[in-house]
This record gives structure tokens, sequence and C-alpha cells, in this order.
């Protein structure tokens, strides 16, 4: 700016893309560590894959991603961080350990809705009905894509 020129601040200064950076950052980080627990295993061929082809192809596919998003993040304007707090994050993983704590000793059919539900508390405006119906309605399709159609030894009921 000239020395003449003065800067309007009601026009907010246009950031890069915070967000978008952190999270092609985040997603190059999942990657690295998904390549690095890969190494060990047999990549083989193509006409023959071995048992590490897959994660390593899909580490690399996410690295890449990850870099798209960071550079798409970098070369645009975009929403900085928001504050946020720790209630959705404890939520989230509560969801997930109540989740690994239920659904052997109570099957699948408790530990689907109460893991939906806990993980629903992680937003105050949820609405509980609506929550409710979605999670009754996603175990259900769980039933039937893991235990039926593909036939996995996870346990639908156990207490019955």
């Amino acid at each position: 700016m000239a020395s003449h020129e003065t800067r309007d601040e009601s026009v907010p200064h246009p950031r890069r893309g915070t967000q978008d950076m952190a999270a092609g950052l985040f997603l190059i980080a999942v990657a690295l560590i998904a390549l690095w627990q890969a190494q060990g295993l047999p990549l083989g061929t193509l006409r023959s894959m071995g048992a590490g082809m897959l994660p390593t192809a899909l580490a690399v596919l996410l690295a890449g991603f990850g870099a798209a998003i960071f550079l798409i993040g970098a070369l645009r304007p975009g929403a900085a961080f928001e504050k946020w707090s720790f209630r959705g994050l404890l939520f989230v993983l509560g969801a997930i350990i109540s989740f690994a704590l239920t659904v052997r000793l109570a099957g699948l059919i408790v530990a689907g809705p109460l893991t939906m539900l806990i993980a629903g508390a992680a937003d105050p405006q949820t609405n509980w009905k609506h929550t409710l119906i979605f999670s009754i309605v996603l175990t259900a399709f769980c039933i039937l894509l893991f235990k039926v159609a593909l036939r996995l030894p996870i346990p639908v009921i156990t207490f019955l």
C-alpha cells in the first residue's frame, strides 16, 4: 500500500484456507502412519497381489488427496479455524469406546443405536427423534450387511 492509502477495516482480510490446509496435513499424516505400518507387508505384483498392496495403494491415494486439499487451501482464501469445544471430541470418542465395550457383550442390536445416540450428543442442537430413527435404520442395515450378506461373525443379540 502506498503511504497515502488507508486500509478499510470493515473489509475482512482474505485468509488462506487454514481449515483446508489443516485437513490436508491431517490426511497426509494418516497416510504416512499407514505407510509405516504397511512397510513390512509384501507388495507382490499386480498379477499376484501381496498383503501390503491395498494398504499401500490406499495410503498413497490418501496422501495425494491430502496434498491436493492442502494446496487448494494454500492458494485460495478460505475459512479460518473457528472456536470449538471438547464436547464433540468427548462424545464421539465416547461413542467409539461404548461400541467396543458393548458389541460383544450385548450385540449389534444394542451397540449400534447406543453408539449413534452417544455420538448424537456431540451436537447440542441434536434432534433426538431423528437421531433415534436414524440409529435404528442404520443398525438394521448393518445387521443385514454384515451378518446376512457378508456372513461375518458379529453378534447381533447376546442376551436372549
